[in-house]
């Protein structure tokens, strides 16, 4: 009896425990998934702005004689070092082609570099082997930066091969009997690694398609990208590379690339820039794995035809942000099915529409994945382009997987990496997921959970100041009686309305604000309570500097542009001029007295010019924790990259060199 009794208890406190612990697995899921949900919402934001900022400088440059001289000046003439945006008709016919190229060359000569005796990296010259792979792996694990001669090396002898490829690259696993697949690497190195380190090195037996996406966001870029290119050259039967939507110097201007470029090698910079551009506009833009499978780095939309894209000189497309112009030597169908092809996405509802999320490419519906494989005759489509929690998913009844190989993409513990081998003659895929930082792999679920949504409302109170005004206003005319206070549900409403993020805003109420749980009542002042303004910039008045801080991102890009011999260094007329258009753009007045006060006050040294170390402290308007010791932006900027290296990197980093 008193067994049985025993026997009953401890199977009523295990059910407990069970259930416990379920209940347990579902908060920190809940917490997880509100914080992915901020993440995507700040990124599609993000590339919807991109998307604007472009129509914005193509409707400048229409219309250059409505504009200052000194601003047209500025734009029509482009940075050198950022050659940019494939603003200019390319030429078509073979003669000025090849004077195009003689001229990139004679710009981009890797033999007018010299290789320092100090250099203790890889030296790599062509004709490349699988040695000079595991050289170049090497001397990434031991922290050095490849030479700028050798990554111009890597990259001409790329362009000279890429050029002779179709549109749509054909593997074939006669031989292999599989082929493995790798989605968004982002800049991760640690990612690329642990992939090369499970799956090998590719080779005749173990052939590899990249689905693009291989720059931006993460430290290093240039390294995953030289990588990649002398794989590609080394096993040129067995290494795929296809476009993604980020190998697109507009993309890189807002995303981290470019600055990575002029971070490392600053005097080689321009060049190095100007070569990669011209590399993006030779990469494929998908491959056919045996006929069956279509690996492509968005996805398709009803219009894609896979006649026409095989016809398409992708060459002329050096950017896919701006649609054709008078003078463009390409359609606007043309375009549209690159542009489908980089930036669409699947959505579970039948039929097909533009992408609004994003601003670029389209949705497309089961419906369409269907008709799309029975006129071509295919079983699955592979794409890329979205994060996945668990690196993978498959949608619309199986026929599409998404694959994303970038593990930590947001933020420490947000999503696993994962790679998909297609095998036997049937291509069945076996997705492998992993997780590269070891840091990660040791942490609790709670504390995975409490990193990511640490981050999350971080990014999220950033974006939430850039309309405080907007807000307040809005906040104020809901509380006639100026209590304070308002409804949860009405907080909701206008938080939604006016940040324009469609996230679980009644979830993160009590995490941004201060609530009453017994009335219901938010204290709507509270949800600022955390920022401050320095007193230097608040003379400029909330409205005018939140205007600048919500248009952060379009005047980096501004000034890159404007800085036209890649120096780095802006005069006073630039800035001002700078600030006129982002006040256009805003669609909100500024007031010219200051923008002068706050051109004069960027300028700390008092030198007549504003670099971005200058520009990024002076708009340093969001801090948690003020400090007299704030940190300059180049110390700030190595602290990152060190940080980086601690938490992403179990394989070894790379040593940020300037050469």
């Amino acid at each position: 009896m008193n067994v049985c009794k025993h026997a009953t208890q401890a199977m009523k406190a295990a059910l407990l425990i069970q259930r416990w612990y379920r209940r347990y697995l579902a908060r920190q899921e809940i917490r997880k998934r509100c914080s992915w949900n901020i993440f995507q919402s700040l990124e599609y934001a993000g590339e919807q702005d991109q998307m604007k900022l472009q129509n914005f400088f193509h409707d400048l440059l229409t219309h250059l004689s409505n504009i200052k001289p000194s601003v047209a000046a500025a734009i029509s003439n482009p940075n050198p070092a950022a050659s940019l945006r494939g603003l200019e008709p390319l030429p078509k016919d073979q003669l000025r082609l090849a004077a195009a190229e003689a001229e990139l060359y004679r710009n981009t000569d890797p033999n007018e570099i010299i290789v320092e005796e100090t250099y203790r990296g890889a030296h790599l010259e062509p004709p490349f082997t699988s040695q000079h792979v595991n050289q170049l792996i090497q001397s990434f694990k031991e922290r050095r930066t490849l030479h700028a001669r050798y990554v111009l090396t890597i990259i001409h002898e790329a362009r000279y091969f890429l050029r002779q490829m179709p549109n749509l690259s054909t593997a074939s696993t006669a031989f292999a009997k599989q082929i493995t697949v790798v989605g968004d690497l982002h800049g991760k190195l640690d990612d690329l690694l642990t992939v090369f380190y499970k799956n090998g090195l590719p080779s005749k037996d173990n052939p590899y398609v990249f689905n693009g996406d291989f720059v931006d966001r993460g430290i290093h870029s240039v390294e995953v990208l030289m990588l990649l290119l002398l794989c590609m050259l080394v096993w040129k039967d067995c290494v795929f590379l296809n476009r993604g939507n980020h190998e697109d110097f507009n993309v890189n201007l807002r995303y981290g690339f470019l600055k990575e470029i002029m971070y490392k090698y600053t005097r080689q910079a321009p060049k190095i820039i100007q070569a990669t551009e011209d590399l993006y506009s030779w990469l494929p833009l998908g491959t056919l794995i045996d006929n069956k499978v279509l690996v492509v780095h968005g996805g398709v939309s009803s219009t894609t035809d896979l006649k026409a894209i095989a016809t398409v000189d992708r060459h002329q497309f050096a950017t896919v942000l701006q649609a054709p112009g008078q003078h463009s030597n390409y359609t606007y169908r043309e375009w549209r099915q690159v542009v489908d092809l980089l930036w669409s996405d699947p959505r579970t509802l039948n039929g097909c529409q533009p992408n609004n999320l994003r601003g670029g490419g389209s949705f497309f519906g089961p419906d369409v994945t269907e008709a799309f494989l029975r006129k071509y005759d295919l079983q699955l489509i592979i794409r890329s382009h979205e994060c996945k929690v668990d690196g993978y998913e498959f949608t619309h009844n199986g026929k599409v997987l998404t694959i994303f190989s970038a593990s930590n993409y947001y933020d420490v513990g947000s999503n696993r990496g994962a790679y998909v081998k297609l095998c036997g003659p049937k291509l069945v895929p076996h997705a492998v997921m992993f997780v590269s930082t070891a840091q990660t792999r040791k942490a609790t679920i709670q504390q995975r959970s409490g990193l990511m949504e640490h981050s999350a409302l971080r990014e999220l109170k950033h974006h939430i100041f850039a309309c405080q005004s907007l807000l307040k206003k809005e906040f104020q005319r809901t509380d006639p009686n100026k209590t304070g206070t308002v409804k949860v549900s009405d907080w909701c409403d206008i938080m939604e309305r006016t940040v324009g993020l469609k996230v679980t805003w009644r979830l993160l109420c009590p995490k941004i604000a201060q609530v009453d749980p017994i009335q219901g009542l938010v204290h709507y002042e509270s949800t600022f309570d955390e920022y401050y303004l320095t007193n230097a910039l608040a003379q400029g008045g909330p409205t005018f500097l939140e205007s600048l801080y919500r248009n952060k991102e379009a005047l980096e890009t501004i000034f890159r542009i404007m800085d036209k011999d890649g120096s780095g260094l802006i005069s006073m007329q630039e800035f001002q001029d700078a600030c006129d258009l982002l006040g256009q753009h805003a669609e909100q007045p500024m007031s010219r007295e200051h923008i002068e006060q706050l051109a004069k006050s960027i300028d700390i040294n008092k030198d007549g010019f504003i670099d971005f170390n200058e520009f990024l402290e002076a708009f340093r308007l969001v801090d948690k924790t003020p400090s007299l010791d704030e940190k300059s932006p180049d110390q700030e900027d190595r602290d990152s990259f060190d940080q980086s290296r601690n938490l992403q990197e179990s394989n070894g980093g790379i040593e940020i060199t300037k050469l």
